[in-house]
């Protein structure tokens, strides 16, 4: 649970950005899609084409094998999600009756939402989509279609109608409200016919079979966990020759070509992901991590894999994701002065000494250029990203922390002048500090949250690290941020020189507690508690800030003008807040405390005051700001003379249907029914 997610004008600091690396970017036309809640961004590459040849094919290899795992995401986020969208695929592709009417359209948006969540259900908050469009329109656009062209789906069509407009199927892909079955009420496919005692009792028994062990593996984290005809529990595991194989071969494939090309340690590296691919074996999968995190010299990144469990309601099995990055060079001097001073930060921590590290290793953070996004990172990206998970591995080999600028500067791009601080920032010199210094605390926040805040503290002797189950997601999203607010506004950073002064805590402070009280709602339907971890996690800490420093009046609610505004009234007694609840937090992981973890989470995070609700969603549409952002794609081609590579085209894309069409009918490589 590694990663910092941004949406376009809730957490975002800053209306503009300097260019990062080379290349013109004020005219670029970054949004290419619009549709429902969502805006679909065109991001660049800038110094791509500086890149050495060998470097460029590299990243063209990673970004092949980055597409070829798009169907297990689908497939992992729901079991319906593959004949659905391949259905609406080819009724997209072969209708040929009148496309401008209403019901049309609502059925063009279904698909396009569809492709942005990689399913059936909203990609932050869990829940179906319901369809604008009726059944009986649907079946008479089918109808006009020849059997032919649906191939198996024809078979499937029942199944298929049921998904779509069965409110009571599949009605959220993730639940996480205390005293459900967590899986039988959860629409995500990493178990099937198998209850939440089941599932703990089957990972509780290989746990305690392991115990003692210092390196232990992530048990389930590449599997499905189902029941044989006998109905004992059996995983499935995500291999060559297991499940999801034949998406897995071309991924491997493309992973070979990668192999036979990269040098030094990568080179190594990607065989052992390989080995890994190939065999399913978890050990593997550390071998290829304790490599990943070692290697801190090659200029071009990526990750593949297996990776996060945030759609796991158990908090255990991973969803299939990519990147392909290369290092900003210019950008990385703030990480890499943050990375110098670890140790530092680990032993000024306001945490119980007992869950300070006493040696940082290992740790090393970079900005990086995003080229290739692909599985759980697609349409939807995080901004800053830290691995590896195993805490082990963390503690004994250290971790490698990411922030992603050309994401973010694209992020910025297409927020200018949306009239988001006019409207929910009441303070003129809050408005002012946050234009002043918005970038900087945002961009310091994402570094030290990835960089240090993951990879900070430690766990209690005994304690596995799965203890907090389907809150560790929330816990440990807080306990990271957590750290990085609380050295924002340290005197260290001016020290170090990274900020000129505590004005650029105050422009983050007040950011991330209004978004976190307020803002952010406007993601969430009306009638709906928060269900994404991130945004739990967000809620928590605003919550229990303002309730702790009520007496104080640090945090302040305020009505102007028929209006709902929060403020920060006093900036260091709430930068002492943030100290108070991260000690408790890493104590409630390095204790493994589920009961506290439990409770400050149902109390602080899940609930929502229905009248601020309203207000946010109507305040938020008069704007016109749609409050989720996604990218489209570059794409890249090889240039070959004599039947070497002599260089690779970079190209930009400005059509997201286009390019989620060409995706399904080249990168999609498995069955219907998995």
């Amino acid at each position: 649970m590694k990663r910092t997610i941004k949406f376009l004008s809730m957490t975002l600091l800053i209306p503009a950005m300097t260019a990062c690396g080379d290349g013109p970017k004020g005219d670029a036309p970054w949004i290419v899609d619009r549709f429902d809640d969502i805006k679909v961004i065109r991001y660049e590459v800038p110094g791509f084409e500086a890149l050495p040849v060998e470097q460029k094919e590299l990243i063209y290899y990673l970004s092949e094998a980055a597409k070829c795992g798009r169907d297990i995401l689908y497939d992992q986020n729901c079991a319906v999600n593959l004949p659905v969208r391949r259905t609406l695929e080819v009724i997209y592709e072969n209708y040929a009756g009148d496309r401008t009417t209403a019901e049309w359209k609502a059925l063009e948006k279904y698909l396009k939402k569809v492709w942005f969540a990689n399913g059936i259900h909203h990609h932050y908050s869990n829940d179906k989509f319901t369809p604008e469009f009726s059944q009986g329109y649907l079946l008479d656009v089918i109808e006009t279609i020849p059997l032919e062209k649906f191939g198996s789906l024809n078979d499937l069509r029942e199944e298929v109608f049921v998904a779509i407009f069965d409110p009571a199927k599949y009605p959220t892909k993730l639940n996480q409200t205390a005293g459900d079955d967590l899986l039988l009420t959860s629409s995500s496919n990493y178990y099937r016919g198998v209850t939440q005692a089941e599932a703990e009792g089957f990972y509780a028994a290989m746990a305690a079979a392991d115990a003692g062990n210092p390196e232990p593996v992530s048990y389930g984290l590449n599997s499905q966990l189902t029941k044989d005809d006998a109905g004992r529990l059996v995983e499935r595991t995500w291999r060559l020759g297991g499940m999801y194989s034949a998406a897995i071969e071309r991924i491997v494939y493309w992973l070979e070509k990668a192999e036979a090309v990269a040098v030094g340690p990568q080179k190594e590296n990607i065989a052992a992901l390989i080995s890994y691919y190939r065999s399913g074996d978890l050990k593997e999968f550390d071998r290829y991590n304790i490599g990943w995190v070692r290697d801190t010299v090659s200029n071009v990144d990526f990750v593949n894999g297996f990776i996060e469990d945030y759609g796991d309601p158990l908090g255990r099995k991973a969803s299939w994701e990519a990147i392909v990055d290369f290092v900003d060079s210019a950008a990385c001097h703030r990480t890499e002065v943050i990375s110098e001073n670890a140790q530092w930060f680990e032993d000024h921590s306001p945490v119980d000494p007992r869950y300070r590290k006493e040696e940082v290793k290992g740790v090393s953070a970079k900005v990086i250029t995003v080229a290739m996004l692909g599985g759980d990172c697609y349409p939807a990206t995080p901004i800053g990203i830290n691995l590896p998970n195993a805490d082990w591995i963390r503690k004994e080999y250290g971790s490698k922390s990411v922030t992603i600028d050309n994401i973010t500067y694209a992020y910025d791009q297409a927020a200018h002048g949306n009239g988001f601080d006019e409207e929910f920032v009441l303070r003129a010199d809050d408005r002012e500090r946050m234009s002043r210094y918005g970038k900087l605390a945002d961009d310091l926040h994402t570094d030290l949250h990835e960089c240090l805040g993951h990879g900070s503290g430690q766990l209690a002797p005994g304690v596995k690290g799965g203890e907090l189950r389907s809150y560790g997601s929330t816990l440990e999203e807080a306990r990271a941020d957590l750290f990085g607010l609380y050295y924002l506004g340290d005197e260290k950073l001016v020290e170090l020189g990274l900020v000129p002064s505590f004005d650029v805590a105050k422009a983050g402070y007040a950011k991330y507690i209004l978004n976190g009280l307020m803002t952010q709602l406007a993601r969430i339907e009306p009638g709906k508690n928060v269900e994404e971890s991130h945004m739990r996690n967000r809620k928590l800490i605003a919550e229990w800030c303002y309730e702790r420093g009520r007496a104080d009046n640090v945090i302040e609610w305020v009505k102007e003008d028929g209006k709902t505004y929060v403020v920060v009234n006093d900036f260091e007694k709430l930068r002492g807040l943030f100290g108070e609840l991260l000690r408790e937090v890493q104590r409630i992981k390095s204790e493994g405390d589920y009961e506290t973890g439990r409770e400050l989470v149902e109390r602080y995070a899940v609930k929502v005051d229905p009248t601020l609700h309203e207000e946010v969603l109507t305040r938020y549409a008069a704007l016109g700001i749609e409050p989720y952002g996604g990218f489209v794609n570059p794409e890249y081609e090889l240039v070959e003379r004599d039947g070497k590579v002599v260089d690779v085209k970079i190209s930009y894309p400005a059509n997201y249907v286009e390019q989620m069409l060409d995706y399904s009918k080249n990168y999609s490589y498995l069955p219907n029914v998995n």
